[in-house]
């Protein structure tokens, strides 16, 4: 069965079951089934056809997986772009894409115009999918699940953006993953805030929801006070964050009055939430989880459940059922268990490959290199340490920058903070620790250094403190390192 014949057995089973809420809307499974067969003719009535890309550009709207749906059901590949990148970036990504058909919202109209002007693509808005032709709807079945229907492109915090291909399949596996990660059922209901042009935002718990049959409320964008004003009038289950928007969240003058008690689980992703933020979430008696993955993983491929939430506070948790994972060492080795290797996956949520580029080095004999370091303990829980290419060696010792910025995480006087290697002639690289301090904070850089003393061995200790106002981040609250080593060699090397 595929995705889409799943949100129609929803719409015959529980008709009356409301799947989307979004704008004050109410949408049942039985009227998202009519949408989405509304806006497959539309789709057919601007020639799309098996293969075609079309790019969607907008905030978080039914609109949009309707259209994913649709896509589905004509063989034609959702690609969501990142309406905050440039214009000239938006142009990159519909070339090397051979996007064929633009769809936009209201609020992106002005941009998305232009955009397929200068581009030579068509233009569609988001409202014309829900033209009424269905008396001219042919039967439809998708017929080829290993067919890719997502494409999503990379942050790029490093080079090029790459774009990422899925299919259907491993989007149905995606939410079978997902559901065991967070004991999801028909009864939840998913509070959806974080965009989804990322698959953090779409496959982790919206997809999932739909999937399962509960309800998912969507915001077209993140706001603190509308999160928490949802969170007490319509009492959701579940809610993704990262690290940014929980922070906001946490520093809202509304938090410590708003009941959020119905969250079973509030889960994390993106990066490591900082140990602060887990302990207020759980002295509200929430437990807070942890998804990882990357865009290449479908996401979810190791996850902190429920009931392992409270007691290890902080972990990635364990390799997510279906999905196998090994550390691999520099030297090509399986890690032993407490030693740091890089974090391989493989499953059957995994991507087909990527776009244009099908003997990608990442992406080899089923396993994708995630880049990212790990240890594993003897309980088969991960601790993710960093970046491989983020990795300081110092004075041939290895320094993974997620030890001491956990460090700093600890302090209520910083607000955030990054680690980062800087060159240097003796030591091959130093550590530089880039911190942005809360309102009235007084430390200096001396109080920051004095926090490491008998935390960390001498030698991972930061040569240089780098005060700044606000750290620069990617869509998803992911810091852009190579930025922020740019920016501080000025300050430092003086």
């Amino acid at each position: 069965m595929d995705f889409v014949q799943i949100i129609e057995r929803h719409a015959q089973v529980r008709p009356q079951q409301v799947a989307l809420h979004a704008a004050g809307e109410d949408i049942t499974y039985a009227e998202l089934w009519q949408r989405i067969q509304r806006a497959t003719v539309v789709l057919l009535a601007a020639s799309v056809r098996p293969g075609d890309r079309v790019a969607w550009i907008g905030f978080n709207a039914p609109a949009m997986l309707v259209l994913m749906f649709a896509l589905m059901r004509v063989g034609g590949i959702l690609l969501p772009l990142n309406y905050r990148l440039s214009g000239t970036e938006h142009e990159a990504i519909l070339r090397h894409a051979g996007v064929r058909l633009l769809v936009t919202d209201t609020a992106h109209s002005a941009e998305a115009t232009a955009l397929a002007a200068k581009a030579d693509r068509s233009l569609l808005q988001a409202n014309a999918l829900a033209d009424d032709h269905t008396s001219l709807l042919p039967h439809i079945r998708t017929s080829n699940l290993t067919a890719p229907v997502l494409l999503v492109y990379t942050s790029g915090t490093s080079g090029q953006p790459k774009g990422v291909l899925h299919s259907q399949t491993g989007l149905v596996w995606n939410c079978v993953i997902a559901t065991h990660a967070q004991e999801l059922t028909q009864d939840d209901h998913v509070l959806s805030v974080l965009p989804m042009f990322h698959v953090g935002g779409l496959c982790i718990q919206t997809l999932p929801a739909l999937h399962a049959g509960a309800t998912v409320t969507l915001h077209p964008r993140f706001e603190a006070g509308a999160w928490l004003t949802d969170m007490a009038k319509r009492r959701p289950t579940l809610a993704l964050m990262v690290p940014a928007t929980l922070r906001a969240v946490l520093e809202h003058p509304d938090f410590a009055r708003t009941d959020i008690s119905s969250l079973k689980l509030l889960v994390a992703g993106s990066s490591t939430i900082p140990a602060l933020m887990i302990a207020a979430m759980h002295a509200r008696g929430i437990p807070v989880g942890q998804v990882y993955g990357a865009t290449e993983t479908g996401p979810v491929s190791i996850y902190l459940r429920r009931e392992e939430a409270m007691q290890r506070a902080g972990s990635a948790g364990k390799a997510g059922i279906h999905v196998d994972v090994q550390l691999v060492t520099a030297a090509g080795e399986i890690a032993a268990t407490g030693e740091v290797g890089e974090v391989w996956v493989r499953g059957p949520n995994l991507l087909l490959g990527y776009w244009a580029d099908p003997d990608n080095a990442a992406f080899a004999d089923g396993w994708f290199h995630t880049g990212d370091l790990a240890r594993r303990d003897e309980t088969g829980f991960y601790e993710i340490v960093g970046r491989s290419r983020d990795m300081i060696i110092s004075g041939g010792e290895n320094i993974y920058p997620a030890e001491l910025e956990n460090v700093l995480a600890d302090c209520a006087e910083i607000v955030e903070a990054a680690v980062v290697g800087q060159p240097d002639a003796r030591w091959g690289e130093v550590v530089v620790a880039v911190v942005v301090l809360a309102n009235g904070a007084q430390l200096n850089a001396a109080d920051v250094m004095q926090l490491f003393e008998s935390r960390l061995a001498r030698y991972k200790h930061p040569k240089h403190i780098v005060f700044c106002k606000a750290l620069p981040k990617t869509a998803l609250g992911k810091v852009q390192k190579n930025g922020l080593l740019a920016s501080i060699a000025a300050i430092t090397s003086q």
